[in-house]
């Protein structure tokens, strides 16, 4: 590992960057917070505070901040300014990791894929799911052949009632949808990583605001005000790839049921099957027999040494800056992280038309 130390910016010192992107990089040995951006100047001048290096400048126009001497750059605004800050963060000749989505519509992202490739600089989109350990565990299950062909898949993001009501999370110009684009866009992007399947032939979706004109006083976060929620509460997807696999996207903040949970997946081979329903579970048969397995994904064995442990984000964040100083790319690459905009946005066109939306040939993943 290179002992060159570099110089970090975050743009946007809100709830995601104060509490996911400061505190990973703070425990990164390469890098020095030196620079902070909000439209709040008391949220930025917070953030420094705590995480920022002697002398760290505090900023509320992100340009400014840009012309600082700076090696990378995290992105944690609403989705609708995503792409052009990180545009003009790789033009200034700075590495971008941007947070999730990639950008508020896949024209946006596309633009995003191009800026990197022209400027030559890194970008990656924060899917810290990838980064947990029973994702890396079941990745390499994948990768070894022990699932066989995956034909079916499940990509879950569903809550039976935590429908955020801080922020902008309900402002369907700001963001871009509600949990499709928020939740659903974890699971989708886990479940395309572990298949390693990004050729799409078509998608169909619909969305519902089924609780339109309602609220909900038993919403973990409080209940919402009705005349703010402009976006849906639940979108369901079932895309279909160019070799006849399907997957089912599930993402709902208000949903009646018990079956819970999001940044999971469900997998279906034609030699077994994996779900992250009771912790990571591995099906299939042998010797006539079925079988289940949990991986014991906890290296400790005894009583007070519970093996070195590190928490998704900080993986996420010390991965992220080793591939900046080995020069390699980054787990979560843009090419992947826009198709997932593709495909959220085609559930929103095709829930709108009644329609399949189809993805060309010759637009297939790269």
């Amino acid at each position: 590992m290179s002992n060159k130390i570099l110089k970090v910016g975050i743009i946007g010192c809100g709830g995601i960057g104060t509490q996911k992107h400061l505190p990973a990089l703070s425990k990164q040995k390469n890098v020095e917070l030196t620079a902070f951006c909000d439209l709040v100047e008391s949220r930025a001048q917070d953030a420094a505070e705590t995480f920022g290096t002697a002398g760290a400048k505090v900023f509320t126009d992100y340009k400014e901040l840009l012309k600082e001497e700076l090696d990378v750059v995290h992105v944690c605004t609403p989705n609708k300014s995503h792409s052009f800050i990180t545009i003009d963060a790789l033009e200034s000749g700075k590495h971008v990791m941007c947070e999730k989505p990639m950008a508020k519509t896949a024209d946006e992202a596309r633009a995003m894929v191009e800026a990197a490739k022209r400027t030559g600089k890194k970008l990656t989109v924060g899917y810290q799911n990838r980064y947990r350990d029973d994702s890396l565990h079941l990745k390499k299950v994948c990768e070894s052949g022990q699932l066989g062909d995956v034909y079916y898949a499940k990509a879950h993001a569903v809550r039976r009632r935590a429908v955020p009501t801080w922020g902008i999370f309900l402002n369907k110009e700001e963001q871009g949808g509600g949990p499709l684009i928020d939740i659903g866009t974890h699971a989708l992007d886990l479940t395309l990583w572990l298949l390693n399947n990004y050729d799409v032939k078509y998608v169909v979706g619909n969305t519902y605001k089924a609780w339109d004109g309602r609220t909900s006083e038993a919403n973990i976060f409080g209940a919402w005000k009705q005349e703010e929620y402009e976006v849906e509460d639940s979108a369901f997807g079932f895309i279909t790839m160019e070799n006849g696999a399907t997957i089912v996207l599930e993402s709902s903040w208000a949903l009646n049921t018990l079956d819970i949970g999001e940044g999971q997946t469900t997998l279906c081979g034609t030699e077994g099957g994996a779900d992250m329903k009771d912790g990571l579970r591995i099906n299939g048969e042998e010797f006539g027999k079925f079988f289940m397995k949990k991986p014991e994904l906890n290296d400790g064995s005894v009583a007070f040494f519970e093996g070195e442990t590190e928490e998704p984000q900080d993986r996420e964040a010390r991965m992220w800056i080793e591939a900046i100083l080995e020069d390699r790319e980054p787990l979560v690459k843009p090419e992947e992280a826009l198709r997932v905009s593709e495909i959220l946005e085609a559930i929103y066109e095709s829930a709108k038309t009644g329609k399949p939306v189809y993805f060309k040939k010759e637009e297939a993943f790269a």
